[in-house]
């Protein structure tokens, strides 16, 4: 793009932010903002006026913002990048993000915790999975669902080191996660048969072990608990993917979308079986997962299972679940294993 006079990057207040990307020819022919977060009913095409592109938005319901850019070339080539005026930026599993941060926005006090514990890699079939310990002797154990992502992306041993009771992380990468992590039937015995047994021949356990997982990862928590009562003492569940095809037909396009929602409307109409165990589920206020989160905590109170339904400022990312580690996952852990 030619050079501009004008400065670019986002204008933040506490009620609004308007994006500007310079562009005096103008050499490019639009700009579209691409919001990682559901922003119903609002326009995200970028206006050219002087030498700039601009867009303004009313703050959506978020702490902070994740975002990129589609430009459109006059050759007709279509681009999209991180915002070149804002060098905020925020990791995700499909790549950066530029990221605005409202002025009422702090990380967790936790994230200065510094990065302790040893990894293992566990020798069980059929699963690629590594163990982090603070140290040795009995302790607690969480499972984790994508759990390599959650450590690289969220810092959930950083956490782990962080918290009060000392307790071990077995971080699950998936395979087929689209096929593992959507209410497969076979799964949940992998869990239950082969990694369980070889954690606990490993190390010693003591507690109920309690699971963890965040989109599709959390409904596969859920699964597993409802198929193998007895398998963890608690989950929690992060913007889970509670498909139902009344909420959700833009997910319909999805492979497994039957057996999600086949699964999912079992527990809505109460049917099937399961143990009932503390559940907290956290989920963003600019998510289009809301709405079938709301609907699962409410079918669970219905079965019985002590529920928590913690609905944050923000959406569907890593950085978004990483903050709601505390309090509500520290709340359930201490829950479950101090009872």
């Amino acid at each position: 793009m030619d050079e501009s006079t004008v400065e670019g990057g986002p204008l933040v207040t506490a009620s609004s932010v308007t994006f500007r990307l310079p562009d005096n020819g103008p050499v490019l022919t639009g700009v579209r903002l691409l919001p990682a977060l559901s922003l119903p009913n609002t326009g995200t095409e970028f206006t050219h006026t002087g030498e700039c592109w601009t867009l303004r938005l009313n703050r959506p319901p978020v702490w902070r913002m994740e975002y990129r850019l589609r430009l459109r070339h006059r050759d007709g080539r279509v681009e999209e990048i991180c915002d070149p005026g804002n060098d905020r930026t925020a990791p995700g599993a499909f790549g950066d993000k530029s990221v605005v941060e409202f002025p009422d926005y702090s990380p967790p006090v936790w994230l200065d915790t510094p990065a302790t514990g040893d990894y293992a890699d566990l020798d069980v079939p059929g699963i690629k999975a590594c163990l982090w310990s603070p140290g040795d002797g009995p302790m607690p154990l969480l499972v984790a669902h994508d759990g390599p992502e959650y450590d690289r992306l969220a810092g959930l041993t950083r956490f782990s080191a962080w918290f009060e009771i000392p307790h071990r992380v077995a971080l699950l990468q998936p395979g087929d996660r689209d096929d593992e992590y959507s209410g497969n039937p076979a799964y949940p015995g992998v869990l239950a048969r082969d990694l369980l047994p070889a954690i606990r021949k490993l190390v010693p356990v003591e507690k109920p072990v309690v699971g963890m997982g965040a989109s599709l990862g959390g409904l596969a928590m859920l699964h597993a608990q409802r198929r193998r009562p007895g398998l963890f003492g608690g989950l929690f569940l992060q913007s889970a993917s509670f498909f139902d095809r009344r909420l959700d037909p833009q997910e319909s396009g999805y492979s497994r979308f039957g057996r999600v929602t086949r699964f999912v409307g079992g527990i809505v109409r109460g049917t099937g079986r399961g143990t009932p165990v503390p559940v907290t589920l956290t989920c963003g206020l600019a998510e289009e997962n809301l709405a079938n989160n709301r609907q699962m905590a409410a079918a669970l109170v219905a079965l019985g299972y002590p529920t928590g339904l913690v609905e944050v400022p923000d959406a569907h990312n890593y950085v978004g679940w990483r903050d709601a580690f505390d309090p509500p996952l520290a709340d359930l852990l201490r829950t479950v294993w101090e009872g």
